[in-house]
């Protein structure tokens, strides 16, 4: 069997999901603008710099998920969706999956960034696997808590773990593994895997790809070639 990995945030998106869906809460009025904009930045600064404290992220990013009904939720994410994930898939992002869904056996996202806010994400790409961070549920309501363990930095090599044993099988045991990351954060499941990929890395994982030889690529279009998105 063979398993290809993408994260989502900055590597399949030309930028990321989970803060753009905090400045779309923001741009909506659902959430307190200028205090939820600067704490959204913050975080998004400590993810990049490699210093996020997960559980009070999370702590931040799931509290709006609690204080609404999942209809409405789901009406706010298909605005979402077309407005400000569709402009960040590029076609080049599109035809790397496409190329490894004709021929791998097992393909999933694997992100920080909670199912409810990748979920449909996951689908827009035919990525029918999708290993994330997950909101608990209870009653059909988000809680605000987070359900097991943070899909982030050494959590992704644990939910992986978990997604191959659910199917009876672990990573050493697979053919080869694939796993395509942007993030210095990826770097503990960056080194597991047979075929680790730098996609647009931030310059942590550039200098640890090029020390190890890994593949560098960019998805992103000639026109963001070198654009930071923000």
């Amino acid at each position: 069997m063979n398993l290809v990995l993408f994260d989502l945030d900055n590597t399949l998106l030309a930028g990321d999901s989970d803060y753009e869906w905090g400045q779309f809460l923001i741009a909506k009025g659902v959430v307190d603008g200028p205090h939820y904009e600067a704490k959204n930045r913050a975080f998004y600064e400590d993810y990049k710099a490699g210093r996020l404290d997960i559980y009070a992220f999370l702590a931040f990013a799931l509290r709006p998920l609690a204080t609404h009904t999942r209809e409405q939720l789901d009406a706010w994410h298909a605005e979402y969706m077309e407005t400000r994930i569709k402009p960040m898939i590029t076609q080049a992002a599109r035809d790397l999956v496409n190329k490894h869904l004709d021929s791998a056996d097992l393909v999933a996202v694997i992100t920080a960034t909670n199912s409810f806010v990748t979920g449909p994400i996951a689908k827009e790409f035919g990525i029918p696997h999708l290993i994330a961070t997950d909101p608990e549920e209870i009653d059909g309501r988000f809680t605000g808590e987070v359900a097991g363990t943070p899909c982030f930095r050494e959590g992704k090599v644990v939910r992986l773990e978990q997604f191959l044993e659910a199917r009876g099988t672990r990573l050493d045991c697979l053919s080869t593994s694939w796993f395509y990351s942007d993030s210095l954060n990826d770097l503990p499941l960056l080194e597991k895997v047979r075929h680790p990929v730098a996609v647009d890395p931030d310059s942590t994982l550039r200098a640890h790809a090029e020390a190890r030889n890994w593949p560098v690529i960019s998805l992103r279009s000639p026109s963001l070639q070198g654009h930071s998105h923000s």
